[in-house]
């Protein structure tokens, strides 16, 4: 990598972090490298921060956002080396060389013209075996002025092994299958009209060698995954280089790890778990609660009605207008009675002629431009106007939260969605007030929605946060929110986009993604199908038009739905409920309706696991099976939780489709309970009312009774076992409505699987199924 001359660091705006440095623990050591300064700190046994800068003041600045800085511990490490020798840094669980600086030399001709200026520094991560895993082995500041700040564009470079694999940097949806992101080059940034559907940055990438890089910068970063033998990450702005290194040789210690240095991820209300209903819009107080009445009287289960956008008089107005709901604390009441609760969504933006645009403007909390002067919209996008709230600014959160408290979430609404906070208005060019929008570029979403979901714990400090966000950052999962892929076309193609993106987004350590059942955009208007459709679609003509396949389509997209964290129904139609798209869709849909209802016992230990380790529980398949290398590209199937593996239709009219069950295990077909070994691929059949769905040997899965929403206390009403291996299973529950559990207020049954004996303890009075016996 060319190195450029640096020049004096910009101070102005450049680096204006949320604490000062006086607030981090001093770090291990911080190296002198001629001229290069390396900073290493830990954060517990297996986490290494490395900061590398020409100004020793910016390496002793801390971590930036989105890290949590009180968990720095660097007990566990200890360091010898110095005096022009390798530095060494050692732990139980891993060990990072910083190479010496180099013996002084005399320039070729060659290096007096193209050599870098900055001094080399280079470091080797070795596990806790002592292999040696990544190397880092050049670093870059080169000087640049963008949207007026002299500033460097920053990067460092890290050794490929030959057969290594990386996953995770966020929401990208360019794959239609394959999940792997060696040879790819990714743009991090939140980019709501990337073609194939918006991106998201979170970057924290992770290797199958064992290890996770926390790259610290919310600049746009470029991510090279192996490319002609190298791997890196380039950030736009920034003075300084700094990232995190995380080993482990498993999936949960790796999470584990992230955790420390981005915080947990809470336990969501357990309702979040149920259907939740939402449409592109409800128009009326009168209209939602007649979708809501209709799902209890034709006894489908469902938990939560959502309001979307234009329930208000005017954009920014924060306000309920009441000629379309007239009562809406009624309304909620009526919504809790029938044990549902409600989603409202509220955007941070401000039209000029609102009520409150003036106010905002004269305090400064919405975004500027370079002048100063209030950022009304975008040219390019002829749509959009309004000012967009500045959540750098913590007036700017706490004025927001009060207006949303006070104006809508008071009249009895439970959770908010935050739409929009990828943003819509690109602050690239542009400036919030801590610094520009090319800065931190991708800030927006974690500081808009953690400011509300603070503010949402200390109004009721006991009732679980809930937040629906359209995008994240580092450390996003910490706020309790249910993030999603945005307003995606209703389309094969881009369900099938959903799969990798989905099993990428939460390897990046977002356990809580999903996405709008059936697509949001509008319907196409003719079908494109050239396969008959396995689905009627002449008793829904008013609600799909022409376009033949779309019941069928949106039922694959409900089967796929019922297997991932969130299953939330939702669309720019004119109507989105189960119902409304023939009754041979309807059918099918209220079985799988019914099916995630009776494995939210499942589900919700799943949710107990993710917050005691960090690991996502919709996860690739490569997680559980690393010593299979057939399964390091495949991101077209899942692991749903340890027992299920789940591969969703994602082609019209397909009635088979071929699966790989992964090697090191045997595996029972969840729908005719055939058993079949693993490390093969087989041809699975996939008729209307099914997709492949298995579950392996060794697996206990307890059944819940049949219920109308998790308001209503939820029995055991079985537990299947399928024999083949020794199995355990922690069946978790607490109140799921309250942060009790933190405090320990929760039930943990252990049930295990003696499989020589063919018997189960821990079930109590449960009846328990063993699979083909």
């Amino acid at each position: 990598m060319r190195l450029l001359a640096p020049t004096p660091v910009f101070t102005a705006l450049a680096s204006i972090f949320a604490f000062s440095a006086s607030a981090f623990a001093a770090p291990i050591a911080t190296l002198d490298r001629d001229g290069a300064f390396v900073s290493i700190e830990a954060y517990g046994p297996n986490v290494v921060h490395v900061t590398i800068a020409v100004d020793k003041a910016e390496v002793l600045k801390g971590p930036g956002y989105g890290i949590l800085p009180k968990n720095s511990d660097n007990s566990a490490f200890r360091h010898t080396g110095g005096n022009r020798q390798t530095d060494v840094f050692t732990s139980s669980a891993m060990t990072v060389r910083v190479n010496p600086a180099p013996p002084p030399s005399v320039p070729t001709q060659g290096q007096k013209y193209f050599a870098p200026s900055l001094a080399p520094v280079g470091l080797q991560v070795l596990n806790a075996k002592g292999e040696q895993i990544v190397s880092m082995n050049g670093w870059e500041m080169s000087p640049q002025t963008v949207n007026t700040e002299k500033t460097f564009q920053v990067g460092a470079s890290f050794s490929v092994a030959r057969d290594e694999h990386y996953y995770g940097m966020g929401q990208n949806q360019e794959s239609l299958g394959q999940l792997d992101l060696r040879g790819r080059v990714l743009d991090c940034k939140h980019w709501y009209d990337a073609p194939a559907g918006e991106s998201v940055c979170v970057p924290f990438m992770v290797s199958s060698k064992g290890y996770g890089i926390v790259w610290d910068n919310p600049s746009v970063t470029r991510f090279v995954a192996g490319v002609n033998g190298r791997t890196s990450f380039q950030s736009n702005v920034g003075e300084r280089v700094s990232f995190f290194i995380i080993t482990g040789s498993t999936p949960e210690e790796i999470y584990s790890g992230y955790a420390r240095v981005t915080g947990k991820t809470p336990i969501p209300p357990k309702s979040a778990f149920g259907l939740i209903q939402s449409k592109a819009r409800y128009d009326s107080q009168q209209e939602l609660m007649r979708v809501a009445k209709t799902y209890r009287e034709k006894k489908y289960p469902l938990d939560v009605m959502v309001l979307d956008w234009f329930y208000w008089t005017r954009m920014g107005q924060m306000d309920i207008d009441p000629a379309q709901f007239p009562d809406p604390k009624g309304m909620n009441k009526q919504l809790h009675d029938m044990g549902m609760e409600s989603i409202i969504s509220i955007w941070p933006r401000y039209e000029t002629s609102g009520r409150y645009f003036n106010e905002l403007d004269a305090k400064g909390y919405l975004l500027k431009d370079k002048d100063g002067k209030t950022v009304d919209g975008l040219p390019f996008r002829s749509d959009r106007t309004g000012g967009l709230i500045d959540p750098t600014n913590p007036a700017a959160r706490k004025w927001f939260w009060e207006k949303a408290r006070d104006n809508i979430l008071s009249q009895g609404f439970d959770y908010p969605w935050l739409d929009e906070t990828e943003p819509d208005l690109v602050p690239s060019g542009f400036f919030y007030s801590i610094g520009s929008g090319d800065r931190y570029h991708n800030l927006f979403p974690l500081l808009h929605v953690e400011g509300v979901a603070e503010n949402m714990r200390a109004w009721k400090p006991n009732k679980r946060v809930l937040i629906l966000s359209r995008a994240a950052y580092l450390g996003s999962q910490r706020t309790g929110a249910l993030f999603w892929s945005s307003d995606i076309h209703p389309t094969w193609e881009a369900l099938a986009r959903q799969v990798p993106t989905g099993l990428n987004m939460t390897a990046s350590g977002i356990a809580y993604w999903g996405n709008d059942i059936g697509g949001w955009q509008n319907l196409p208007r003719e079908s494109s199908a050239v396969k008959p459709p396995l689905l009627d679609p002449s008793d829904a003509r008013d609600v799909v038009g022409n376009y033949h396949d779309y019941p069928e389509l949106l039922t694959r997209w409900f089967q796929y739905g019922t297997f991932m964290p969130t299953l939330r129904l939702h669309g720019e139609r004119k109507a989105a409920e189960i119902w409304a798209f023939g009754k041979q869709a309807e059918a099918v849909m209220a079985r799988f309706d019914t099916l995630r209802y009776q494995l939210i016992p499942y589900i919700y230990s799943q949710a107990k696991f993710t917050h005691d380790t960090g690991a996502p529980f919709m996860r690739p398949l490569w997680m559980d099976f690393a010593n299979d290398p057939n399964v390091a590209n495949i991101g077209t199937q899942y692991m749903f939780g340890p027992a299920f593996l789940v591969a969703p239709v994602t082609e019209q009219g397909q009635t088979e489709k071929d699966v790989y069950l992964p090697a090191g295990a045997d595996w029972y077909n969840f729908w005719t309970n055939e058993k079949l070994s693993g490390g093969r691929w087989v041809k699975v059949a996939a008729p209307i009312d099914q997709i492949p769905v298995f579950v392996k040997a060794g697996s206990i899965v307890p059944i819940g009774a049949e219920v109308q929403s998790t308001a209503t206390k939820q029995a055991i009403a079985g537990i299947n076992v399928y024999p083949g291996k020794n199995g355990e299973f922690r069946l978790y529950d607490d109140d799921g409505v309250s942060y009790d559990y933190e405090k320990g207020k929760s039930t943990v049954t252990v049930l295990k699987w003696d499989d020589a004996a063919g018997k189960l303890s821990g079930g109590g009075s449960a009846k328990v199924t063993v699979i083909g016996k």
